[in-house]
């Protein structure tokens, strides 16, 4: 597994440009095609409907290199930014959810959840857990593989066992949760942004792929556990004495090493394990409280959230402030009852911490809201849009069959660029119009998006926590390397692929909806 097509996989994407630097010369790109297209007199002719009759309509392109063109892009570049559909579900979620995180809720209760399986049931368990930390944002990468190795390693199983599977649901099923996660709003808010280049009107709900995603963090945990049990933990051998970490010594139990994993802390210092269990009692109050909040703004008449809005029912469309008071919520109860929150700053600063953390997204988030932009005012994505999908169309091909294709495509473009939101802005301005034209809804592509971006994450070398994970495994196996990495998650890329691909397909061939307002079907030109 250590041969030479990694290495020449990993030296050809080191060559990439930065995905930021990938939209400034795509939005150059498309200034230039821009022009290219009106001096070649460009004509494409969509079908719509106007008045309920159908009729032509010629599309042409517009250049942003003569003189309006410049100044359209001028005078909107501030406004292409502040406007970016993701940028604002993106932040506003993201404030909740990192309380929750740096406050110590979301760890505490990943940890919790870990250290409690009991030992039939701890390897579905812990790839269960893997896939369920997306919810904490990138946590999962730090906080459970050197969990999951230790508690394998006090069952008397081999450590790099826990590892694989606990990092098997973290890469390979990061888009999948039973709940909503800081990636529903950022994937919906690109959707919409790509679908309204061929449909102005057209919004993806952030929730619009939840009841899928529910089924395939069932399936995934499953499979992982499959997978773990009859390909990889047959390969590994027991543990001994030399691959003992040195928190772990040979002369501790089970019992003794499985308290090490959950409380960190000298056997003299047992406040923090108290304050941690008080502080998820206040959490567990709190959460309740808002549910019985939230249940009654839904359900009784007249209430805020009762009644539809805009476009889908009001609790749908506000789902991010949902998740922004929930964890926030939560998060403050959990802190003030740990002590980890002792005063209004430290919560503010947690906030501030999170935001400081997103430097790098909002970079990227401003040039690719120029590239998406300058896309759309081109008419460039529509005129592809609507050749693209018209080939498409005229291949006859069931959707879930196209479906299959694009997770294919997505699959190979996430070995080349590890970023889930910058790869996911660079295809749906183009797949997804093009998609819409062949009459695919944008929420399907969306689904079918997070599947192929999932499954390779445990293998592709530009995945940047897989470093860490190596780390992990090198306190066991000092002359691990990136062949042993690859060795453990093959087998998970091998068969969550298939299968994931495979529920994919039924869903769309028994026409259930992906999650509340997540059609599969757009009707081209209605």
């Amino acid at each position: 597994m250590s041969g030479g097509w990694l290495n020449t996989v990993e030296r050809i994407g080191n060559r990439l440009p930065d995905p930021t630097t990938l939209f400034a010369v795509g939005t150059l790109a498309v200034m230039l095609l821009s022009q290219l297209a009106v001096w070649l007199g460009w004509e494409v002719t969509r079908r719509i409907e106007r008045d309920g009759v159908q009729v032509d309509e010629f599309v042409t392109p517009v250049s942003l290199l003569d003189a309006d063109g410049a100044w359209w892009l001028l005078s909107n570049l501030i406004g292409n930014f502040v406007e970016f559909p993701p940028l604002g579900l993106v932040l506003v979620g993201l404030l909740g959810i990192g309380l929750a995180e740096r406050s110590g809720l979301l760890p505490a209760l990943l940890k919790r959840l870990l250290a409690a399986a009991p030992g039939p049931l701890l390897i579905p368990m812990t790839v269960f857990i893997g896939v369920l930390s997306s919810l904490a944002l990138d946590a999962g990468y730090v906080v459970l593989p050197p969990l999951a190795g230790a508690l394998f390693l006090a069952a008397g199983r081999s450590p790099l066992v826990g590892i694989a599977a606990v990092t098997a649901g973290v890469t390979c099923g990061f888009s999948a949760n039973l709940v909503l996660t800081g990636l529903d709003p950022l994937l919906a808010g690109l959707s919409t942004a790509a679908a309204q280049l061929f449909d102005p009107d057209y919004v993806v709900a952030i929730s619009a792929n939840w009841w899928f995603m529910i089924a395939s963090t069932l399936l995934l945990t499953t499979a992982g556990a499959i997978v773990t049990w009859r390909l990889v933990e047959p390969r590994l051998p027991k543990p001994s004495a030399p691959e003992m970490s040195p928190e772990m010594t040979p002369a501790m139990t089970p019992d003794t090493a499985a308290e090490t994993v959950v409380d960190s802390e000298p056997a003299d210092a047992p406040a923090p394990i108290l304050d941690e269990a008080r502080g998820l009692r206040f959490a567990g109050w709190t959460s309740l409280a808002l549910l019985l909040l939230l249940l009654a703004a839904v359900l009784i008449p007249g209430a805020p959230l009762a009644g539809e809005g805009a476009r889908f029912p009001r609790w749908m469309e506000a789902l991010v402030p949902i998740v922004l008071i929930v964890f926030l919520g939560t998060g403050l109860a959990y802190g003030i009852g740990a002590g980890s929150i002792k005063r209004d700053r430290d919560a503010v600063d947690m906030m501030g911490e999170t935001m400081r953390t997103m430097g790098p997204y909002l970079v990227l988030a401003f040039f690719a809201a120029q590239f998406i932009a300058c896309f759309g005012y081109s008419r460039l994505g529509e005129m592809l849009a609507v050749v693209g999908g018209g080939w498409v169309a005229g291949l006859s091909l069931p959707p879930a069959v196209l479906m299959m294709v694009f997770i294919g495509v997505v699959m190979a473009g996430n070995l080349l660029i590890g970023s889930s939101s910058a790869k996911y802005a660079l295809f749906a301005p183009v797949f997804v119009p093009m998609f819409m034209q062949a009459g695919i809804a944008p929420e399907l592509t969306q689904a079918a998006y997070r599947v192929g971006d999932s499954v390779t994450n445990g293998i592709t070398p530009f995945n940047p926590y897989l470093i860490i994970i190596l780390a992990f495994i090198r306190r066991y196996r000092p002359d691990a390397g990136l062949g042993t990495l690859v060795a453990l998650m093959l087998p998970y890329t091998l068969v969550f692929a298939p299968i994931w691909a495979a529920l994919l397909g039924i869903w769309v061939a028994a026409g259930w909806p992906l999650g509340p307002g997540g059609g599969l079907l757009h009707v081209a030109g209605g």
